[in-house]
């Protein structure tokens, strides 16, 4: 995106909805609030520690407490975490499996300790297993994480993918044969990602595909199970089965799916986040932020 001129959040004129961008921890998570205020972000996605490392140093109860209070001082009302890229809670390896699932335990105490509510996960690969096989494993894995942290408040919200790979994730029935298969589906949510289900093929760019998605969604899954949308264009074409993110409108779900979606009465307080390309001074942000609310029909 365009860098040479300064862009400032948008104004507006009602309750600002729960929208925002994933943002940066770098320094500490207490630094996470001051940034999404800058970039007019009410909601955001953080992880807590790198994302490419099974473990991180521990968060200090002052940083915690830091964290809430800026959450509240900055306006961020609402907070997902992403959990490492490494968990894969459907690996037919055991050691695999065995370091996912404690990974993920140490995860939901990290959300629990900073107060967020949704924990956001791929449910992973079946590595040449099989579908069911897979899915079993992961609703399985779930199980075993949920009843270590039973008094956990953190919801489990299972992302939509692409459908790269053996990865699962990438269709309705599969989500929903998770919770099917899980002893504890209201503690699992879902996350929509945009670029991901239409990659995987799913419509979303004109209004009867809209419709048939959503509402396929709803008779699978349920709507009430979305937790947050990741908002993000896609720079291959539906059905591709590959996630690559693009700038909102510069992709080909274009314009007129993300005004479907912003429109959307049903989805008005569910929190969206932005996973768009960007550089470190969150520019790309602001101005993806922007063309949304320039969307919102009045």
């Amino acid at each position: 995106m365009e860098k040479s001129r300064k862009v400032t959040p948008q104004k507006e004129t009602s309750p600002p909805r729960p929208w925002g961008a994933h943002i940066s921890v770098a320094g500490g998570v207490e630094k996470a609030p001051e940034r999404a205020q800058r970039v007019g972000a009410t909601a955001i996605q953080i992880f807590t520690k790198n994302n490419n490392r099974w473990s991180g140093p521990p968060i200090s109860a002052q940083a915690a407490e830091r964290f809430r209070e800026e959450s509240h001082r900055r306006g961020v009302t609402t907070v997902a975490s992403h959990v490492c890229y490494l968990i894969n809670l459907a690996s037919p390896k055991k050691d695999l499996l065995e370091k996912s699932r404690e990974a993920f335990l140490d995860e939901i105490d990290r959300v629990d300790q900073l107060g967020i509510e949704n924990l956001v996960f791929h449910p992973g690969s079946h590595m040449g297993e099989g579908e069911e096989e897979g899915l079993k494993l992961v609703a399985e894995s779930l199980d075993w994480v949920m009843e270590r942290r039973p008094d956990s408040p953190a919801i489990l919200a299972l992302e939509t993918t692409a459908g790269q790979g053996t990865g699962l994730g990438h269709s309705f029935p599969q989500l929903a044969r998770i919770m099917e298969l899980s002893a504890h589906p209201a503690r699992l949510g879902v996350c929509v990602d945009t670029c991901h289900i239409f990659a995987a093929g799913y419509g979303v760019s004109k209004r009867d595909e809209y419709n048939a998605t959503f509402k396929s969604f709803d008779e699978e899954i349920g709507l009430d199970k979305i937790r947050l949308f990741h908002i993000n264009d896609s720079k291959k074409p539906q059905g591709s089965r590959v996630d690559r993110h693009e700038h909102i409108g510069r992709g080909h779900i274009g314009v007129e799916g993300f005004a479907l979606l912003v429109n959307d009465k049903r989805f008005a307080d569910i929190p969206m986040v932005l996973e768009t390309p960007k550089g470190p001074d969150g520019l790309e942000d602001m101005e993806n932020l922007g063309v949304l609310r320039d969307l919102v029909k009045v």
